[in-house]
């Protein structure tokens, strides 16, 4: 063997030697070794249920295991997230969050029992979400500046709806009524069945609601349609403008899913999961799934993701304290 040849052989095998770990980081044969459970902070049939139902299902075959929902509702998502994020740091328990736990309830509960900033490993976001305001049939404003209008030359005397304090659609309809400089009456209802209920009978006179609960009800002619508050227009409405075009760029509003697991949770068990998130999220199947309900599927890396999450829990802690906006537990 010459010299030259010898030489070769060395660095071939030098370089294998170095990638052994690479390698069996990306397999990691020691997780999961069992039953991987998402806790959902929410009930059954919530948004947060049916993707972490329908994320389980395609999980199964990537990570080897059974992925199990768990459902823990209560107190605003507060109870659910608190189990998981609380849960040993092995990522066995992962849990789903969205900006209601990590941006509105730390400040809107004066004690919580988690820090979205320190107790949470953020995975990645699942998808977005744009909402939909609309008015009561009985409302004469076909547009936003319409409405406006009519709110401005009555001060105090109309109102919105939302499925309850803190909700999406609550803080949604808070952030436009802060954009557009209005004095509207917040009503919180039971639940967004009770909400739209009143929005169509023409009990309260706009709200700024989830596109599967609202959209039916507009395609139908129930309610008036004036604007989306997300970056396009929908596909079953594209009559109907967004916030920006309307002219109330700082009303845009997008709702978001993510999934995260405990804090210290050790980050190649966190870049598996995301990296099998990924593959799930990129699928045609995917984009179909979360576009039937006027969503948009998403895949951050962590990183990105903590960002976001740091960012929506700056920003809405200083609206909802200028709102004065409290829930007491």
């Amino acid at each position: 063997m010459t010299r030259t040849t010898s030489c070769l052989m060395t660095a071939l095998v030098l370089t294998a030697v170095a990638t052994l770990p690479r390698v069996a980081l990306a397999q990691d044969p020691t997780w999961p070794t069992r039953p991987v459970r998402i806790i959902v902070p929410s009930g059954p049939g919530s948004v947060s249920d049916a993707q972490a139902r329908w994320l389980s299902a395609r999980l199964v075959p990537l990570l080897g295991q059974s992925v199990i929902v768990d459902n823990h509702p209560g107190a605003g998502g507060n109870i659910g997230t608190t189990l998981g994020v609380h849960s040993a740091p092995d990522g066995y328990t992962l849990t789903i969050v969205h900006q209601g736990t990590m941006a509105f309830n730390p400040h809107l509960y004066s004690r919580l029992a988690f820090d979205p900033l320190t107790d949470v490993a953020p995975i990645t976001d699942l998808g977005v979400n744009p909402l939909l305001l609309a008015v009561a049939p009985t409302v004469p404003a076909r547009s936003v500046a319409e409405l406006v209008k009519l709110a401005k030359a009555k001060p105090g005397e109309l109102n919105f709806g939302s499925p309850g304090v803190g909700t999406p659609p609550h803080m949604a309809s808070e952030l436009f009524k802060r954009a557009a400089g209005i004095d509207v009456v917040h009503v919180p209802y039971n639940g967004g069945g009770p909400a739209m209920a009143a929005l169509i009978a023409g009990v309260i006179t706009f709200s700024i609601e989830g596109t599967a609960t609202q959209v039916p009800q507009a395609v139908a002619g129930r309610v008036g349609p004036l604007a989306v508050t997300g970056p396009k227009r929908l596909a079953l409405l594209p009559d109907v403008p967004t916030m920006v075009e309307a002219g109330y760029p700082n009303a845009e509003y997008l709702a978001w899913t993510g999934i995260a697991a405990p804090a210290k949770t050790p980050k190649r068990i966190v870049e598996r999961i995301y990296g099998e998130i990924r593959k799930v999220l990129a699928s045609d199947e995917a984009r179909e799934w979360f576009g039937a309900a006027g969503a948009e599927p998403r895949a951050d890396p962590p990183e990105a993701f903590a960002a976001m999450i740091r960012a929506d829990y700056v920003k809405w802690g200083k609206i909802i304290r200028e709102a004065g906006i409290r829930i007491d537990q």
